[in-house]
């Protein structure tokens, strides 16, 4: 699900720029705003391997197929720290694997990043929700809506997009309705990838609860 090189008009991918390099200054402010900004790093960069090797395990749901993205669970789980990484696993997917491209880099990681940070958000709704459930379960709730959301988030941004941008050339009828098979195919991901996070976050919360995001 990544927006191919040469496909946007110049306006748009320099707006995608623009929008990522706020979100990477804005992240990175809350990360110096810690005690200790760089204790997440050693876990941002294993995600962010994470990130860039789920792009290549592609699963066939016809009549498409589909890959993983998990930019829901570095939000949940990595917090501030998920748009440079996943910045930084998009540059590397397009070098590597050519999925994207270095001008759409930008609207690429404003696509993927911002829903991360949106589930981040969405995760620490998890003291509130401890109130009506106990503590496993809030966190698995939370964790499961983050994971989710984030990337279906993600899949509607990239429909919008290239929606409102389809070339002249292209028949664009046949384009929406290629466009509306993939957001199908991506439904039964969105639920995976919540299933997912959901166990991540509950075993990190058994074994080594520090990993995870918890009152900051």
């Amino acid at each position: 699900m990544h927006i191919a090189e040469g496909f946007l008009p110049a306006p748009i991918w320099i707006g995608g720029y623009a929008c990522t390099g706020l979100a990477t200054w804005f992240s990175l402010y809350q990360i110096h705003q810690q005690q200790d900004p760089t204790q997440g790093i050693p876990k941002a960069s294993l995600l962010t391997a994470a990130f860039f090797v789920a792009s290549s395990i592609y699963i066939p749901i016809p009549p498409a197929s589909v890959h993983l993205v998990l930019n829901g669970l570095l939000g949940v789980i990595l917090g501030y720290y998920a748009f440079p990484a996943i910045l930084i696993g998009l540059f590397f997917q397009a070098v590597v694997f050519g999925h994207g491209g270095l001008s759409t880099l930008g609207i690429n990681a404003a696509m993927m990043g911002l829903p991360a940070l949106l589930a981040y958000q969405i995760f620490r709704l998890h003291t509130p929700l401890s109130s009506w459930f106990s503590e496993r379960q809030a966190l698995g709730i939370s964790a499961f809506l983050g994971g989710s959301l984030g990337l279906g988030l993600a899949v509607l941004i990239f429909y919008r997009v290239v929606l409102t941008t389809i070339p002249s050339g292209f028949e664009s009828d046949s384009e929406q309705v290629a466009l509306w098979t993939l957001i199908i195919a991506h439904v039964p991901i969105i639920i995976l990838e919540g299933v997912f996070t959901s166990l991540v976050v509950l075993f990190l919360h058994r074994i080594k609860p520090e990993l995870l995001p918890l009152g900051r």
